[in-house]
């Protein structure tokens, strides 16, 4: 494994910056994924494809989102993340911008699927946890990662409302405009993260000390079982969200409820996450991490359960949200925290990317066979069934992981 990088903290004040811009990318690209559920009725009704074959675009979306995490990260780590920040927001803005152009399956994947997922994944966890994590205290990262998780929390909780509005005053073509439109914000935003010159010295001879490359560094990963049972709980939940984020709106009409219940829902899911990464960033420097992702998952679990039982109304719609929404994407900073407490930050953005991979993996089912179940069944119950099973899977999966007991950040700084 790896060590920490031997070079002295910054100053608290120093990393600021460099927070809140990653916390404001993610805003942004978050946001945008997030609220694309909203859109599948209105593609569906102007293009004439049925749910299956938008899901399936969207569902190559979730892959791909996925797949170009370890990619942008190693380019990070080695390059520095700037250039693949600015790339990344030009891919997202051309998605949006052309999405309205296509009306073929095809089209929607290449568009929605291939260009704007690229460029959402370049401006997405990976990479912005992974380049602050660098440059912020050890104590103080699990925190940093749930404020920049509750920044994509946020995104959802604005951009949902603002979807469904501009799509109710305007139609779909015009709120995929508006979409392109604030990607163009995430370019500026590159401007604080990129990595200085003389930050990149530094880097560098950090890596010859340790002794150790990128390539090793991932075949030590991967013989490293703690490491896969990550994956693992992190597959399901890429499966639980993308088939909400999907199909939420979806379960919603079946129950004859309109689609501002819908976005109400989606924004709320967000609402919820802010307080939920927070929590979970706080509590990742106090607490095994590993528990907090089995309690994560077995909540989810119960919560749908809930939800099955209870009468189709739009009082239990935001209740459901609500509870979803505490732990929505709250599994990301104790996630990410447990790669760096495996194998230090130098490689996070490589090492979280893959794990991502396997969350977009599980997206990738999630969305694609939520069309399929809605296709063949004419409604998502096998879905629900699916996603209890997978969610009380992740939480055992979560139990075995060799994690050591945290420091408490007050005694930290005091051995600082």
């Amino acid at each position: 494994m790896s060590p920490t990088s031997p070079t002295a903290p910054p100053k608290p004040a120093s990393y600021w910056p460099l927070l809140l811009a990653a916390t404001a990318m993610l805003l942004i690209t978050m946001g945008i994924r997030q609220s694309q559920g909203l859109l599948v009725k209105p593609i569906g009704r102007s293009t004439g494809l049925g749910i299956a074959e938008i899901s399936f675009a969207l569902a190559i979306g979730q892959f791909i989102w996925g797949a170009v995490q370890p990619l942008f990260g190693a380019l990070a780590d080695q390059r520095g993340p700037g250039r693949v920040l600015v790339f990344g927001g030009l891919l997202l803005v051309a998605g949006m911008a052309l999405t309205p152009f296509v009306s073929s399956q095809w089209g929607l994947t290449v568009t929605l699927g291939v260009l704007g997922a690229a460029g959402a994944g370049a401006g997405s966890f990976s990479v912005l946890i992974g380049a602050t994590a660098q440059r912020i205290p050890a104590e103080k990262r699990s925190m940093a990662a749930g404020v920049i998780n509750a920044g994509g929390s946020m995104g959802q909780f604005l951009f949902a409302p603002l979807v469904q509005a501009v799509i109710a005053a305007a139609g779909w073509m015009a709120a995929m405009w508006t979409l392109a439109v604030a990607a163009l914000a995430t370019l500026p935003l590159a401007w604080p993260l990129r990595r200085r010159r003389e930050r990149a010295t530094a880097v560098a001879a950090n890596a010859a000390a340790d002794g150790i490359g990128l390539r090793e560094q991932v075949r030590i990963a991967l013989h490293n079982p703690s490491y896969w049972m990550l994956h693992v709980g992190f597959f399901t939940c890429g499966f639980h969200i993308a088939f909400l984020v999907t199909h939420l709106p979806g379960e919603i009409a079946l129950c004859g409820l309109s689609d501002n219940v819908s976005a109400m829902a989606l924004g709320l899911i967000g609402l919820f996450n802010v307080a939920g990464s927070l929590a979970a960033g706080w509590l990742g420097q106090r607490w095994r991490m590993k528990y907090l992702l089995a309690g994560m998952y077995a909540s989810r679990a119960a919560l749908i359960a809930i939800y099955l039982l209870s009468p189709p109304t739009p009082l239990t719609f935001y209740l459901f949200a609500a509870g979803l929404g505490v732990t929505w994407l709250a599994t990301v900073p104790p996630t990410a925290g447990l790669v760096g407490k495996l194998f230090g930050p130098r490689y996070l953005g490589t090492l979280f990317g893959l794990t991502l991979l396997s969350h977009q993996i599980g997206g990738f089912f999630g969305a694609w066979l939520g069309g399929l179940a809605m296709a063949k069944f004419g409604d998502y119950t096998w879905m629900w069934y699916a996603d209890i099973v997978l969610a009380l899977l992740a939480a055992a999966a979560n139990l075995p992981i060799r994690e050591a007991r945290p420091v408490a950040p007050g005694l930290a700084a005091a051995k600082a």
